[in-house]
């Protein structure tokens, strides 16, 4: 179910980025969607309680659920992944300066994703992934149509593709189709550093 209506009241001006945890961002833009938590709740198949509690940033958002929400709020998953990305007219579609990148914090996961593009109009995204130890891109592994790349800047992640998993270390990369089921972790006690290449762009 996707429910598309028309938000003229919301600031899509990239310059006036919004810094918020991403549960209030959820329920903002669903406030303004004037749907109510019960409407949400019955279009992503999830109880009242479970959004409000993302809604109040007291509940661990992975990424497919927050797939869901924006599939069900008629937006990009990309509209959640703003932050201060403020850039000279003459770099914002080449240059990503390292104050500039917009960052998207998965409550309680202890997992930050950084958007290293500029934009999401090209082939493919940069993503830099921070995971302290114990995070998890998700509970289950969850596939997609496109492919992955990737390279570990530092630390160690586990990394399940299908039914085999892999460990990696800094300076290892790899490759794989993103419609095989896949989910990575940190099960190390330091933080690992990920640098993700994902096509076609999905936030």
């Amino acid at each position: 179910m996707r429910l598309c209506v028309d938000v003229p009241q919301f600031d899509t001006n990239p310059d006036h980025a919004v810094t918020a945890p991403v549960g209030e961002l959820v329920r903002d833009l669903r406030k303004a969607r004037g749907l109510t938590l019960q409407s949400l709740a019955d279009a992503i198949g999830r109880s009242v309680g479970y959004v409000s509690q993302i809604e109040r940033n007291l509940s661990v958002i992975s990424i497919p659920v927050l797939k869901e929400i924006a599939d069900a709020l008629g937006v990009s998953i990309n509209w959640f992944f703003q932050g201060a990305a403020l850039a000279p007219l003459h770099e914002r579609d080449y240059i990503v300066r390292r104050e500039n990148r917009r960052r998207l914090d998965f409550t309680g996961t202890g997992m930050v994703e950084e958007l290293m593009s500029p934009n999401l109009t090209g082939a493919f995204e940069l993503i830099l992934g921070t995971f302290e130890s114990g995070a998890h891109t998700s509970d289950e592994k969850y596939a997609r149509p496109g492919e992955v790349g990737g390279f570990v800047v530092s630390g160690a992640v586990e990394l399940a593709i299908g039914e085999q998993t892999f460990s990696l270390r800094s300076g290892d990369a790899f490759t794989y189709p993103s419609s095989e089921p896949h989910r990575c972790w940190n099960d190390g006690s330091e933080p690992a550093v990920v640098l993700w290449v994902v096509s076609p762009p999905s936030y």
